[in-house]
């Protein structure tokens, strides 16, 4: 048996969409091999999540039920573990997340499969399985090949996918695996750092200030303006590395994907790859840059060869009318 399976994300007893991203990616790779998709739920009620990850891209939904009600490394491990064994799957996706690093680098170096991290592409070249990711500090993208591996064990960036929809009837398939007992004991949750609001992912207007803001004493104005015009504000890696701006307002490959964005306005951004990373999905982005050469006209829709800060009042000015 093959195929491609993916292993099914929950916490604190919710789904995370971040399965139906890898769903998607297994769903590029079904479009050239043509091989079944199936989603593997290990939870102790895992029917609970079956009609979560019912989508039509699935063929299969595998259920393990597990004695602990939240992740454990162990008990995860043991049961992906027995899957691959017994179903000798090609490809293994799991969400790029802070389970699957508990889990899945151990696997990888157990079951001697391929393995790569952090990765936001894929695809079959003449039969052969690339993945790509990017290293040395998001500065190059890298394109790995596994030979000789008949499973490869792959984790997948959030957002780089858009979930996977529509509706399905999968077969649904219970598994008993033994031995998959609790070495640990979860105390609790901890809750994580505030937002302050700022949600990137969600916005569907956002206006980004990058490096040619030049001074943090110039971010006040973009403040205003995106308010003026009832945008989200966003930002470039520099802005956010400078503590200029927050970091929940990094648009970019090592920040957040404006994934349901329909306008982008980027004031001062010169367009580096990893920006244009989380612009992927926006059909309308607007450019304002002095440098008629900057890549970030190469994504534009429209672009404005100007200075910033006169489009900035020009458009405060227009807002202001209204």
């Amino acid at each position: 048996m093959a195929g491609i399976l993916i292993i099914a994300e929950h916490r604190q007893g919710q789904f995370r969409p971040v399965t139906l991203e890898a769903v998607a990616a297994a769903e590029k790779l079904q479009a050239s091999s043509g091989e079944s998709i199936a989603v593997a739920v290990i939870a102790p009620q895992p029917a609970v999540f079956v009609p979560w990850v019912s989508v039509s891209a699935v063929d299969e939904v595998v259920t393990v039920t597990t004695p602990n009600a939240e992740f454990d490394p162990d008990v995860t491990g043991t049961a992906v573990k027995a899957l691959i064994a017994a179903r000798k799957p090609s490809v293994v996706l799991m969400p790029h997340s802070v389970d699957s690093f508990g889990v899945a680098p151990a696997i990888a170096a157990e079951l001697g499969v391929g393995f790569a991290t952090d990765v936001f592409d894929l695809r079959y070249d003449g039969g052969e399985l690339v993945a790509t990711r990017a290293a040395y500090k998001e500065k190059v993208f890298v394109e790995i090949d596994f030979p000789g591996k008949e499973t490869v064990l792959l984790t997948i960036r959030s957002n780089a996918f858009k979930p996977a929809g529509g509706t399905g009837q999968p077969a649904v398939t219970e598994i008993s695996v033994p031995g998959i007992e609790p070495r640990t004991e979860h105390l609790g949750w901890q809750e994580p750092p505030a937002s302050g609001g700022i949600d990137i992912p969600g916005a569907e207007f956002i206006m980004s200030v990058g490096r040619g803001v030049g001074d943090e004493a110039n971010i006040e104005q973009f403040v205003e303006l995106a308010e003026a015009l009832g945008a989200t504000l966003g930002c470039s890696r520099p802005i956010a590395d400078n503590g200029w701006l927050p970091k929940a307002r990094q648009v970019g490959q090592s920040g957040k994907l404006a994934a349901n964005c329909k306008l982008y306005i980027a004031m001062g951004i010169s367009g580096a790859v990893q920006h244009q990373w989380g612009m992927k999905h926006v059909e309308n982005i607007i450019a304002v840059n002095k440098d008629a050469d900057a890549s970030i006209f190469t994504v534009a829709k429209y672009g404005v060869v100007g200075d910033m800060f006169e489009i900035a009042e020009e458009l405060k000015a227009q807002a202001g009318g209204n």
